[in-house]
């Protein structure tokens, strides 16, 4: 979870006005002549962390942090949210060819892809503290692909960065918020602290496919729940401007 933290003191200054005016920004151009405001530069980094462009960025950049703090409580962030699951959803439906033998799978993370962490990260310490209460509120479309697949046979498996030590209030959180019935939830051990997420995830899906598991597909909100081999069916990510886990 080295990285997870990558946007530490985030939301201390969510809501910090911008001294727009006297952001240095303002007074350029793009390289084609365009006019560049604040509003469009943040929107443009914004675009580019979900397009991958941007990567192993520690903060959000100060000037963008009420403009990215909008957006991950805006109605625009839901829809984006919710399209992600509706196209899980359209591909369950049509690319999945399920049967419905116990080793048809899909993978899902926990942070802000089943459970929120909105407005809890402050720094390694503090986040597991939180995260050990067990109070992470769901997130209902996330919830929604959650119940769907397993109605249809899916066996889901729940792969988090998490340490094992927080297994007993992962499990907890994950019930009372109403996810229920997974197969199996693969935390980070001691022996996974050298590896990186990625590898880590990569090293699971590994696995899996070694015992003979189909993974059709993988939800969550980081490229590193995906990159690596092996690679599997499909892969849908959930937007998440605010940190990056390599």
């Amino acid at each position: 979870m080295g990285r997870f933290l990558g946007f530490l003191l985030f939301f201390l200054g969510l809501f910090i006005s911008v001294a727009i005016a006297d952001w240095n920004i303002l007074n350029l151009k793009t390289k084609n002549g365009l006019n560049m405001s604040l509003k469009n530069y943040c929107e443009s980094w914004r675009m580019n962390v979900e397009l991958h462009n941007i990567q192993n960025f520690q903060v959000v950049p100060q000037e963008c942090v009420s403009h990215i703090g909008k957006y991950v409580t805006s109605t625009q962030y839901q829809v984006d949210s919710e399209r992600t699951i509706e196209e899980c959803l359209v591909y369950l439906s049509t690319g999945c060819t399920l049967n419905k033998d116990g080793i048809d799978v899909w993978l899902f993370d926990i942070d802000d892809t089943l459970l929120s962490t909105v407005g809890e990260q402050l720094n390694l310490t503090s986040l597991e503290e939180w995260m050990r209460q067990g109070k992470a509120p769901v997130l209902e479309y996330s919830l929604k692909l959650f119940n769907e697949l397993k109605s249809r046979g899916v066996q889901i498996i729940l792969v988090s960065s998490r340490r094992e030590h927080l297994r007993s209030a992962t499990i907890d959180n994950l019930v009372d918020v109403g996810y229920h019935g997974w197969t199996s939830l693969i935390l980070r051990g001691p022996e996974d602290e050298l590896d990186g997420v990625q590898k880590f995830k990569a090293n699971v899906r590994k696995q899996l496919i070694g015992d003979g598991y189909r993974i059709w597909g993988i939800l969550g909100d980081q490229y590193s729940s995906f990159e690596g081999l092996p690679s599997v069916k499909r892969t849908f990510k959930l937007p998440n401007p605010l940190y990056h886990v390599a």
